[in-house]
């Protein structure tokens, strides 16, 4: 037996069911290669899910955060601290519009924020309801799994705290009809990340916030796993050239430490009085000064740019691969999908493994690749060179 199955094992016997086991035992990384505990390495192309946005034991994180936790590691809301009001000032300037910060530990926290925003809003101005998109994820905290299109894990948890209602993704007739002056909000992906990163049309995001906007509704902007560079822009909205009343943020923002970010524009940003929220962690002050490693490296370094070019050559050398199982590719930036002919996703993740790239299986056809904004050409060379022997020792 090896210690990844030693592991493993003992992992099944003391955790809740709800991951399953995990295949492989990370014991470390560095850059964009980790290693389980046998030694073995891997090309990590999934980065903890768009969240290791520097990669791993970069030094501008590890200085950060020693260097923080061995200050102030926590002061609770009861008190605050440079880091945080560094950091939101930081996010404030690279969207260059007037805004408020609450911070938070995760995705789906801020996600909850932005609903008691949506909520409260909508009691102000007589609105009741909110409008999401099937197949979207937003969560799975009670709040933001109402407004998670997926039944598969969301039916068995109702009846749910909110009235929503739900409109195909990219249909911008069908959100039409389901905005009007009693809806409250609408949440929405830039681009829809766990049911198999699918962008929508062209202008859909744009149309979404002319219809936000005649009708008196909140714009909610999802960016949990599309911002803090990885699709190139800052923050995916940017690029379509509009302002959402509420974004939120998660993931890649830390670098691996835990944080999340509700920011409220406009009117979403005074929502809040003293009270209506509150966090015990959020705003640690350890994520923040990892937050700001993240963010100023990736500016001081030209991430953007890289993850425009190698996207790119990732994006189109998977295009350029011929087999049979293999249909397209799909996404943005260094956020894409390996899309399947045959829903064999998990034999591709598993053969990708043996090969020595961790991939991830996200839809039963599509194969979701999020590597760290560090990645190099030759990385990326690496993986698209083994990519035709890994499709065709899944194809069976």
């Amino acid at each position: 037996m090896t210690t990844n199955d030693e592991l493993r094992g003992r992992f099944e016997a003391a955790f809740m069911r709800n991951y399953g086991v995990p295949p492989v035992a990370i014991a470390r990384g560095e850059g964009c290669s980790v290693w389980d505990v046998d030694g073995r390495r891997y090309l990590d192309l999934i980065g903890g899910i768009a969240v290791t946005s520097l990669g791993h034991s970069h030094p501008a994180l590890v200085e950060a955060v020693s260097r923080q936790v061995a200050t102030l590691a926590h002061t609770s809301n009861l008190y605050l601290h440079e880091p945080e009001v560094l950091l939101a000032e930081k996010l404030l300037a690279l969207l260059g519009e007037p805004a408020r910060v609450f911070l938070s530990n995760s995705g789906t926290e801020a996600n909850e924020a932005a609903v008691k925003i949506a909520i409260k809003y909508g009691k102000t101005h007589g609105r009741g309801y909110m409008v999401a998109t099937e197949n979207g994820f937003h969560g799975r905290t009670l709040g933001a799994l109402s407004l998670t299109g997926k039944p598969a894990i969301r039916d068995q948890f109702g009846p749910f705290p909110l009235d929503v209602r739900f409109v195909p993704y990219g249909d911008a007739d069908a959100l039409k009809s389901a905005v009007t002056e009693d809806c409250a909000a609408v949440f929405l992906e830039p681009t829809q990340g766990e049911a198999g990163v699918i962008p929508p049309p062209d202008g859909y995001f744009r149309t979404a916030r002319e219809i936000c906007s005649s009708a008196g509704a909140l714009l909610v902007a999802d960016e949990i796993q599309s911002a803090i560079g990885r699709t190139g822009h800052w923050f995916a909205h940017q690029a379509e050239g509009v302002v959402p009343d509420v974004l939120t943020l998660a993931k890649g923002l830390g670098g691996g430490m835990p944080i999340g970010a509700c920011i409220g524009f406009g009117e979403a940003g005074e929502v809040f009085a003293k009270g209506d929220h509150g966090s015990t962690f959020g705003g640690n002050p350890v994520s923040c000064a990892a937050a700001l490693a993240v963010l100023d490296t990736i500016e001081r370094d030209g991430l953007l740019g890289n993850v425009v070019t190698v996207g790119a050559l990732l994006s189109e050398g998977i295009a350029a691969v011929r087999h049979p199982l293999l249909k397209g590719v799909r996404g943005r930036g260094l956020w894409l999908a390996a899309v399947l002919t045959a829903p064999k996703s998990a034999q591709v993740q598993a053969v990708a493994q043996e090969a020595g790239f961790l991939v991830n299986a996200l839809q039963p056809d599509a194969v979701r690749l999020a590597p760290p904004l560090v990645i190099t050409e030759s990385d990326v060379q690496t993986f698209l060179d083994a990519l035709p022997g890994i499709l065709e020792a899944a194809d069976v």
